[in-house]
C-alpha cells in the first residue's frame, strides 16, 4: 500500500515541523563544529591544530621548495602566523607540549644521521671534529661579550648570557643538509658532511652547560667550576651508554625476527628512554641523551650495516611529519613585537657574532687538508639557529634576571635571521664548494 502525496499547498503543521528539524539540525551542526573547532577562546582544538599544522606546513613548505627556498623558511612563517603572539590558532594543549614533540622531531633526526655515519670516517676527521664542538661557540660568546655591551647597553656577564644563548648551532637545520650530502656523496673526501655533523650534536651540549653556569652566576652571583667537568662527563656518558644499547639491540635484532616496524618503535622507545635517563639524573649525574641516541645509531651502522639502511628509508619517512611539526613549532615561540622593537643595533650585534663563530670553524680546521672553497662551505654551513634558541631563549626572563628581554629578542632574532641565511647558503653552495661525487 502505497502513500500518498498530495500536489497542493504544504499543510501548516508540516511546515512547523520542517523548520523545527531545520532549526534543530542547525544547531546540533552549529554546537558539534564550535566543539570539534573551537576549544578555547581564539584557539582551534588540539586534532584541527594539528591538521591546520600538517596542512598548512606542508603547502608553505612545497611553496618556498619552488621558489628554490628552504621548506623550513615556510615552516618557521606558519609557526609564526598561527602562534599565540599572532592569530592564535594553536591549541594550547600543544604548546604545552611542544618542548617534548621539538625533542621527539630531534630525536628521529639523530638517529638518522647516527644510521649514515661511519665510524671510520669520523676517525679520518680527527681533530677538527674535537674543535669544532667548542671552539666556534666559544669565538662567538667572546664577540658578543665584546659587543653587547655597547651595542645594547648590558654588563659582561649579561653579555655572556646573550652568547651562550645564541652560539648553539641546530641540529635540525644541519643534521638533513649534511645526511643528503652523505647520501649524495659531496665532501666525501674530507669527511666534511661527518665534521659538521659530529660538531652540531656535541656544540649544544657544550653551550648548554655554559648558559646553565652563567645563569646561575648571574642569580646567585655563584658559579661552581665542577660544573664545567660536566661537559667531557655528559660526552663520553652519552657515548658508551649509547653504544652499550645499541650492542645489545644489535644482538637482539640478529637473533629475533621481526618487522623493520617494530624495530624502529623499540628503537624510539628506548631513545625516549634515554632522554628521560638524561633528565631523571640532571644534577646528579651528567648524561648527554642526544649523543647516546647517535651513538645508538652509529653502533647499528657499524655491526648491522644492511638493517641500518633499511631503517635510515623509514626514519626518513617519520621525519617529513617530524620536520613540520619542529619548524612550526619553532616558528610558535617566535614573538615578532620582539623582533620589531630590537632596532639596528640587536641585528647588528646577531651578525658580527657570526663573524666571530666563522672565525672560529676557521681555526678549527687549520692544518687540515680542506679546500679554500671547503673551508668556506664548513664556515657558512656551522651557522643556523633555531631549536637550542627555541628552547633556552626566554629562561633567563622567567628567572627575573635584568637582562631576560634582551636574551629573548636576540634569540628570536637569531632564529630570524641565521636559519634561514644557514640553509639557503647550504642548499645552494653545496655543488660549488664541495667535490663532484665520482
Amino acid at each position: 500500500m502505497g502513500m500518498k502525496f498530495s500536489r497542493g499547498k504544504p499543510k501548516p503543521h508540516f511546515m512547523l515541523m520542517t523548520s523545527a528539524k531545520i532549526c534543530r539540525n542547525y544547531q546540533l551542526f552549529y554546537f558539534s563544529l564550535k566543539n570539534i573547532s573551537v576549544t578555547r577562546q581564539g584557539g582551534f582544538c588540539m586534532l584541527t591544530s594539528i591538521a591546520v599544522i600538517l596542512l598548512l606546513g606542508l603547502l608553505m613548505g612545497s611553496i618556498f621548495s619552488k621558489l628554490k627556498l628552504p621548506n623550513l623558511l615556510g615552516m618557521i612563517i606558519v609557526g609564526i602566523v598561527l602562534s599565540p603572539h599572532a592569530l592564535n590558532l594553536i591549541d594550547q594543549s600543544i604548546l604545552n607540549i611542544s618542548a617534548d614533540l621539538r625533542q621527539i622531531a630531534l630525536v628521529i633526526i639523530l638517529t638518522r644521521a647516527g644510521l649514515s655515519l661511519n665510524i671510520s670516517d669520523l676517525k679520518k676527521v680527527g681533530r677538527p671534529a674535537v674543535l669544532m664542538c667548542f671552539v666556534p661557540a666559544c669565538a662567538e660568546i667572546i664577540g658578543t661579550i665584546l659587543l653587547a655591551p655597547p651595542l645594547l647597553g648590558v654588563t659582561p656577564l649579561e653579555a655572556a648570557i646573550i652568547g651562550s644563548v645564541i652560539s648553539a648551532v641546530s641540529p635540525a637545520v644541519i643534521v638533513p643538509r649534511m645526511i643528503k650530502l652523505i647520501d649524495e656523496g659531496y665532501g666525501k673526501e674530507h669527511s666534511i658532511p661527518q665534521l659538521l655533523l659530529a660538531g652540531a650534536s656535541v656544540d649544544d651540549v657544550f653551550v648548554i652547560v655554559v648558559f646553565t653556569a652563567l645563569t646561575s652566576l648571574a642569580s646567585t652571583g655563584t658559579v661552581s667550576a665542577i660544573s664545567f667537568l660536566q661537559i667531557p662527563v655528559s660526552i663520553l656518558t652519552g657515548v658508551m651508554i649509547g653504544a652499550f644499547i645499541g650492542n645489545v639491540l644489535v644482538v637482539f635484532f640478529k637473533k629475533f625476527h621481526m618487522r623493520d616496524s617494530v624495530k624502529i618503535l623499540i628503537i624510539l622507545s628506548f631513545s625516549f628512554l634515554l632522554l628521560e635517563l638524561q633528565n631523571r639524573l640532571e644534577g646528579i649525574f651528567p648524561i648527554s641523551g642526544l649523543l647516546a641516541i647517535m651513538s645508538l645509531g652509529i653502533i647499528i651502522k657499524k655491526r648491522y650495516s644492511l638493517l641500518a639502511e633499511r631503517l635510515s628509508v623509514k626514519y626518513n619517512k617519520l621525519w617529513v611529519a617530524a620536520e613540520i611539526f619542529l619548524f612550526v613549532l619553532v616558528g610558535a615561540t617566535v614573538d615578532l613585537r620582539y623582533a620589531i622593537t630590537a632596532g639596528i643595533f640587536a641585528v647588528l650585534l646577531v651578525a658580527c657574532a657570526l663573524v666571530f663563530r666563522m672565525a672560529g670553524v676557521a681555526i678549527s680546521l687549520i692544518k687540515t687538508k680542506l679546500t679554500k672553497h671547503e673551508k668556506w662551505f664548513c664556515m657558512i654551513a656551522y651557522t643556523p639557529k633555531a631549536t637550542v634558541q627555541a628552547a633556552i631563549g626566554a629562561i633567563p626572563l622567567t628567572m627575573g634576571l635584568n637582562c631576560g628581554q634582551t636574551v629573548l629578542t636576540v634569540a628570536v632574532l637569531s632564529i630570524l635571521i641565521t636559519a634561514p641565511f644557514g640553509a639557503i647558503c647550504i642548499d645552494n653552495l653545496y655543488k660549488k664548494f664541495l667535490n663532484v661525487p665520482k
